[in-house]
């Protein structure tokens, strides 16, 4: 895809409206096929910041990695090159586009493992509401495997991040942001958007939109890219954040007091 591709005035317009969109064909064959060489590097080698997020005895496998676009050449390169900045700057409405983290997601053929509904940015140590992430496949994806998401949920309230094995607060305290409602429990009463995904095939969702996704019967692999835009700044936080900064930045300087812009080597502006 070219660069400087526009997206249509509906999607942006969705994609405002409800908190996440689907992209269609929006990443090339190469770039698919660099993102498969890096996480397939990352399984073989994960990072000091891996985790294994499903059960020991799940039939299938979970692995999440945070932060290695420095460590794996596909991931710069993908980073700094992609038409998803673009894109991303367009569902924002914003100048600038900055790099918050990559996020590296494989479900090994029959995982059970869900991944919890949530949102991610009561997780984080960042304000605002000008952010995207995008979900980015690199193997098909049938619909019962794929990212959900319910809509509307990106305009808040912010809800309670647990940690997703034992459900415990372990960022904010007890009682001062409102419980996720159960979702499983009645699923109709939720616009959920949910899309089978072919490979080039991107999904777009706003930080605070509510999603999760369930076991996966054949191997899923997927690179997740965080995208800052103009309003974004550092929410300093008294606790861990995940991803844990702390484990990969190591000098000081590199971190933002509050309200500022992040910056430095880490938070690199892709478009601005």
């Amino acid at each position: 895809m070219a660069r400087g591709i526009a997206l249509d005035d509906d999607v942006v317009e969705t994609y405002r409206n409800e908190g996440v969109v689907v992209l269609r064909g929006v990443l090339s064959i190469d770039e698919i096929e660099s993102l498969r060489r890096g996480i397939d590097a990352v399984v073989a080698a994960p990072s000091p910041r891996a985790k294994v997020a499903s059960q020991s005895d799940d039939p299938g496998f979970f692995l999440e990695d945070f932060c290695t676009w420095r460590e794996h050449e596909e991931f710069d390169s993908f980073i700094r090159n992609t038409a998803l900045v673009p894109l991303a700057a367009q569902l924002m409405g914003s100048r600038t586009v900055r790099l918050y983290h990559d996020h590296v997601l494989v479900k090994e053929a029959g995982t059970r493992q869900r991944t919890p509904w949530h949102q991610d940015q009561p997780y984080y140590d960042v304000e605002g509401v000008q952010n995207v992430s995008f979900w980015i496949p690199v193997d098909a994806v049938p619909l019962e495997s794929s990212l959900e998401s319910v809509a509307g949920t990106h305009r808040g309230p912010w809800l309670m991040p647990r940690t997703f094995r034992d459900q415990q607060a372990k960022w904010f305290p007890e009682g001062s942001l409102a419980e996720l409602p159960d979702i499983e429990a009645d699923r109709s009463a939720h616009e959920i958007r949910a899309w089978d995904l072919e490979v080039g095939d991107v999904i777009a969702f706003h930080m605070l939109t509510v999603h999760g996704a369930a076991g996966s019967a054949r191997r899923r692999r997927v690179f997740s890219l965080r995208l800052l835009g103009d309003d974004m700044v550092h929410a300093p936080r008294h606790w861990v954040c995940s991803p844990d900064f702390r484990a990969v930045i190591p000098a000081e300087s590199d971190m933002r007091r509050a309200g500022e812009a992040l910056d430095g080597e880490w938070f690199p502006l892709l478009l601005g």
